[in-house]
């Protein structure tokens, strides 16, 4: 299969080279194990495996014992150790042979659910620098692009991405909702009634970014607010979701919203959760399309400084997606048109009125090239999202 070279690949290897070791974090078939082949390891274990899972949970030092008859060569040996989260108790060994400068380590894992909650996990503060590893972002594909709807209809999971026919895709996308999300569900042990929760996961997949009515969600499922929250959680922390919250942040406006927005890591994914097939109107690309825009600069700003969120006030204005770095605020409109208009920046006038620190609005559409539309206010091709960010950090 063809390798695309991965954004954060280089900085992995700089901060190996500065004899760091790394937590690489990110949802099932996002190319981790790929990703980590690349770097070359010395030696690569994985807990997904319960033979291998078994070994190391009866006698934890096997690993420290395995690492001292390397062959030293090149300094340290890297080990790369994938799904550690299956043996959380690892860590602590872990932490024993990087404080020994024996080895440097790799882990990887599709769920952050242990490593965040376990009472007594050790998260090897000052010892690790943490990655997220997502589906391709538009800064990995070759040019040029899919089409911004084979792009909504089938997001960028590696494998699906690099699946040439259509309908091998759509299989391929129904396996990995139907058989992964279960089972990475099933094993966080939490979710007694899957039924309930398969209802949940259909409903937040087919209103993933618009904002969050707990009230409404808690009828329509039949749970309580709290289990609601619960459910939201457990999607977090299996990589599935990410909660984008509002900016409120204001001297004149009182009432603006505070409930999160919550996006699928892949747009894919997305649509076969939400049980939705290839056939949409305008008016539902339009809706996925600030989604898909959502997400590709989430995972643009992984490597920054900056933070995504939203702003809307409830009697009417409101702005997809403002970029908050420092001071700097960049508002952002999404318009699923090709001719951007003077009346589509209507929001974001009175939004750089209202917070002068505010250098520049963007409106993100198809137009085929870059647009003026009036002060401080610039449409761009979809395909130039990186634009409006800044540049990432040399990490």
């Amino acid at each position: 299969m063809i390798y695309l070279t991965r954004a954060i690949e280089s900085s992995i290897r700089n901060q190996l080279t500065r004899g760091k070791s790394i937590l690489l974090l990110g949802a099932r078939q996002t190319g981790k194990t790929t990703l980590i082949k690349q770097i070359d390891p010395t030696l690569s274990l994985s807990f997904i495996y319960p033979n291998i899972r078994q070994r190391y949970e009866k006698s934890p030092d096997n690993l420290r014992n395995e690492i001292l008859a390397l062959p030293s060569k090149n300094g340290r040996p890297i080990v790369a150790i994938d799904e550690v989260q299956k043996i959380p108790q690892m860590m602590d060994v872990i932490q024993g042979i990087i404080d020994e400068n024996l080895a440097q380590f790799i882990l990887s894992g599709s769920s952050a659910r242990k490593l965040r909650h376990g009472t007594k996990v050790n998260l090897l503060p000052g010892r690790l620098v943490v990655f997220h590893l997502d589906p391709f972002s538009l800064e990995e594909m070759q040019q040029p692009y899919a089409s911004i709807e084979s792009l909504i209809l089938d997001g960028s999971l590696p494998s699906i991405f690099l699946t040439p026919n259509e309908r091998d895709r759509e299989i391929d996308l129904q396996s990995y909702v139907t058989t992964y999300l279960e089972e990475e569900i099933r094993a966080e042990a939490v979710v007694r009634q899957i039924g309930t929760f398969s209802r949940f996961l259909e409903w937040a997949a087919s209103e993933a970014g618009q904002i969050i009515n707990l009230t409404k969600l808690s009828q329509q499922i039949g749970v309580s607010h709290s289990t609601i929250s619960s459910y939201y959680q457990i999607l977090e922390d299996c990589l599935i979701v990410e909660r984008v919250e509002a900016y409120t942040n204001s001297s004149t406006r009182h009432r603006l919203t505070k409930s999160p927005r919550y996006l699928f890591f892949d747009m894919g994914v997305r649509r076969l959760c939400a049980g939705e097939g290839r056939g949409m109107s305008e008016k539902q690309f339009g809706h996925l399309f600030e989604h898909f825009v959502g997400i590709e600069l989430l995972r643009r700003l992984r490597t920054t400084s900056a933070k995504l969120h939203f702003w809307r006030d409830p009697s009417g204005p409101e702005i997809d997606w403002l970029i908050v770095q420092d001071k700097k605020l960049t508002p952002i409109e999404v318009k699923w048109t090709d001719s951007p208009s003077d009346r589509d920046c209507r929001h974001l006038r009175l939004f750089l009125e209202e917070y002068p620190q505010s250098e520049q609005g963007y409106i993100i559409c198809r137009t085929p090239r870059r647009m003026n539309l009036g002060n401080k206010i610039t449409a761009i091709p979809w395909q130039d999202i990186h634009q409006v960010v800044d540049s990432p950090l040399d990490l």
